[in-house]
């Protein structure tokens, strides 16, 4: 299973949120001295996303992201990418892979034919979950809303050999440090054996990462937990 440490991102700064609340904000620091960290550490990737452009609707930090881009590791980013020219934008910064959410759900016809255009290894699909009454509902527009649609349903929207990277959050356990949804993500990695899931939300522990490898997951998100010093980047890469 692959490690994703993440970075995410807020007038320049790393940042996480507590549950996607962008008034619960911890400020950690430079995302190039965080970036350089993580190459040190052994990672190989490192997932980036836009909070400002996740708000705004469109990438608000290209320039940064290209100066990340330059630190050696690949880059999988999202945040506001609502268009065909935000995606190849984010991939011409030096992405390795577009990250795509709210567009996923509302415009499934467009995202495919991105994914056509830009091939499969390089966008990924970003389905961001709240538990209701009748299931997990994919939430949209920074997860400030519901989309109304139930996570299976979005998922059938790309048929097996239309899309190969999906990352499934569940918001509620996201930035909370309590454990993630591993049932759900074993429970997609059972019904879309196509796909190569990326489990996020939660990760608090090493033991965390076991449970989550024993889902079958292609790749963990771990974010507040590397940054409030829970176990080290090195230790989570040697499991």
């Amino acid at each position: 299973m692959l490690i994703y440490p993440a970075i995410d991102l807020i007038e320049g700064r790393c940042v996480r949120l507590t549950h996607g609340d962008f008034d619960a904000v911890t400020r950690y620091g430079d995302p190039l001295d965080q970036i350089a960290a993580f190459a040190d550490a052994g990672a190989t990737w490192v997932h980036v996303v836009d909070l400002d452009g996740a708000r705004a609707g469109r990438p608000m930090q290209l320039a940064l992201l290209a100066r990340l881009a330059r630190g050696g590791l690949s880059l999988q980013c999202g945040g506001g990418v609502r268009a065909r020219a935000d995606a190849a934008a984010v991939l011409d910064a030096g992405a390795g892979r577009v990250v795509v959410g709210s567009s996923a759900v509302r415009r499934p016809e467009a995202v495919r034919s991105w994914i056509g255009d830009f091939g499969s290894a390089r966008v990924c699909c970003a389905f961001d979950v709240r538990a209701g009454a009748d299931g997990f509902e994919v939430a949209v527009d920074g997860w400030r809303a519901g989309s109304g649609h139930g996570l299976d349903a979005v998922l059938g929207l790309y048929p097996p050999g239309t899309l190969t990277h999906a990352l499934v959050t569940d918001i509620s356990r996201d930035g909370a440090l309590g454990g993630p949804n591993a049932a759900l993500i074993a429970e997609i990695v059972r019904t879309r054996p196509d796909l190569s899931v990326q489990a996020s939300g939660g990760v608090a522990a090493l033991a965390d990462l076991a449970a989550l490898r024993a889902t079958g997951a292609a790749a963990a998100i771990v974010g507040k937990a590397l940054y409030e010093k829970r176990f080290t980047l090195e230790d989570a890469l040697a499991g």
